[in-house]
């Protein structure tokens, strides 16, 4: 498997380029963390609610166990405390809730911001790698089962810019025809270089 090209400046281009997508999901990553953390805070009232609630309903029952114990009064004066108290238990779950829900959008507007801009960058770049893994490791396939490179100089006459073809002969077509061994190599090379790679040392030309 061919994961980079063998050409110098390619190869550097690819390079970069594994960079700067590693760069560009640290910094999409610390982004979500950042945004998990500012939204998170929104569930500090909640705590506080919570508290409160769980504090108050405490001592209401305390309170209520203490009258209760008073002599002619008796339960009759708890009700009040107890109700009371299942007011704060209903703020503390209602601190809970807000601290559940906090957390939640949290977690969903982190991993958004974070996911959508990286799987984008991340899927086109994987499908670049990809299809550069496959045309190379196909023209190496060829390379190692053919004798000759006419077959890459018949395709760069068929895909590469006139103006490089003009500097490889003034009649690169019929130099092919002919099958000049200089033309046909310089063609071929000029196929390979597009795809990441060098044609072979001494490949032969028939």
């Amino acid at each position: 498997m061919t994961l980079y090209a063998q050409t110098p400046a390619r190869r550097a281009r690819q390079l970069v380029g594994d960079l700067l997508v590693v760069v560009w999901v640290v910094l999409w990553v610390r982004a979500g963390q950042w945004v998990h953390e500012v939204v998170g805070r929104l569930a500090a009232p909640g705590r506080t609610l919570e508290n409160a609630g769980s504090s108050l309903s405490e001592s209401l029952a305390s309170a209520g166990d203490t009258v209760a114990r008073v002599p002619l009064v008796g339960d009759n004066a708890r009700a009040p405390f107890t109700a009371a108290g299942g007011a704060a238990d209903s703020i503390a779950r209602a601190g809970v809730q807000v601290q559940e829900g906090a957390n939640q959008l949290a977690v969903l507007l982190g991993l958004t911001i974070a996911a959508v801009p990286i799987l984008l960058v991340v899927a086109v770049w994987l499908l670049s790698r990809i299809r550069f893994v496959r045309r190379a490791g196909a023209a190496r396939r060829i390379l190692d089962s053919a004798a000759d490179l006419d077959l890459f100089a018949l395709r760069a006459l068929a895909t590469q810019p006139v103006r490089a073809l003009a500097r490889v002969s003034d009649d690169p077509a019929n130099a092919w025809r002919r099958g000049e061994p200089d033309v046909v190599r310089a063609l071929a090379s000029l196929e390979l270089r597009a795809l990441g790679l060098r044609a072979p040392a001494g490949q032969p030309v028939s």
